[in-house]
């Protein structure tokens, strides 16, 4: 197994809690997402993926779907839609068929801190899929392909 080491970001939110955020890249774009070890899947800004991918393109799911996504963020409906790259460091997933989710709230509150807006959630599809490790001394991110 070759070792893809990630720097990792930590914000304090006000005294309230700590988020780790990792710079991934989307649709040939920069952005942070939040790791999340406690959310099921990853998700994505659907903002992000309106952008990039026509609506028809997209998928609605429900809650009775098995692509329900809950987070530390919010829990709701969903659309699924597949991001040809999807990039974490050195780590290249392609066809990553993505959730999103609007993340609008969780933008507000970042930015409402002066924290950088989130382009997703690195769930535990990626974390688990990847044998992530995280070293929270070393703030590094661990994935083994």
């Amino acid at each position: 197994m070759r070792t893809i080491s990630v720097p990792l970001r930590l914000i304090n939110l006000q005294d309230d809690g700590f988020h780790l955020l990792v710079e991934i890249v989307v649709f040939g774009e920069a952005g942070y997402a939040v790791v999340d070890t406690g959310a099921s899947r990853s998700v994505f800004d659907k903002t992000l993926l309106n952008k990039h991918i026509e609506p028809e393109e997209q998928t609605e799911t429900d809650s009775s779907s098995e692509n329900y996504a809950t987070t530390l963020f919010s829990t709701s409906s969903t659309a699924l839609a597949i991001i040809p790259l999807l990039t974490i460091g050195k780590l290249k997933i392609k066809d990553y068929e993505a959730i999103a989710l609007d993340l609008q709230s969780v933008n507000d509150t970042y930015e409402h801190f002066s924290r950088p807006r989130i382009a997703g959630i690195i769930g535990g599809d990626i974390l688990i899929g990847y044998h992530a490790k995280i070293d929270y001394k070393k703030l590094v991110l661990q994935l083994y392909k």
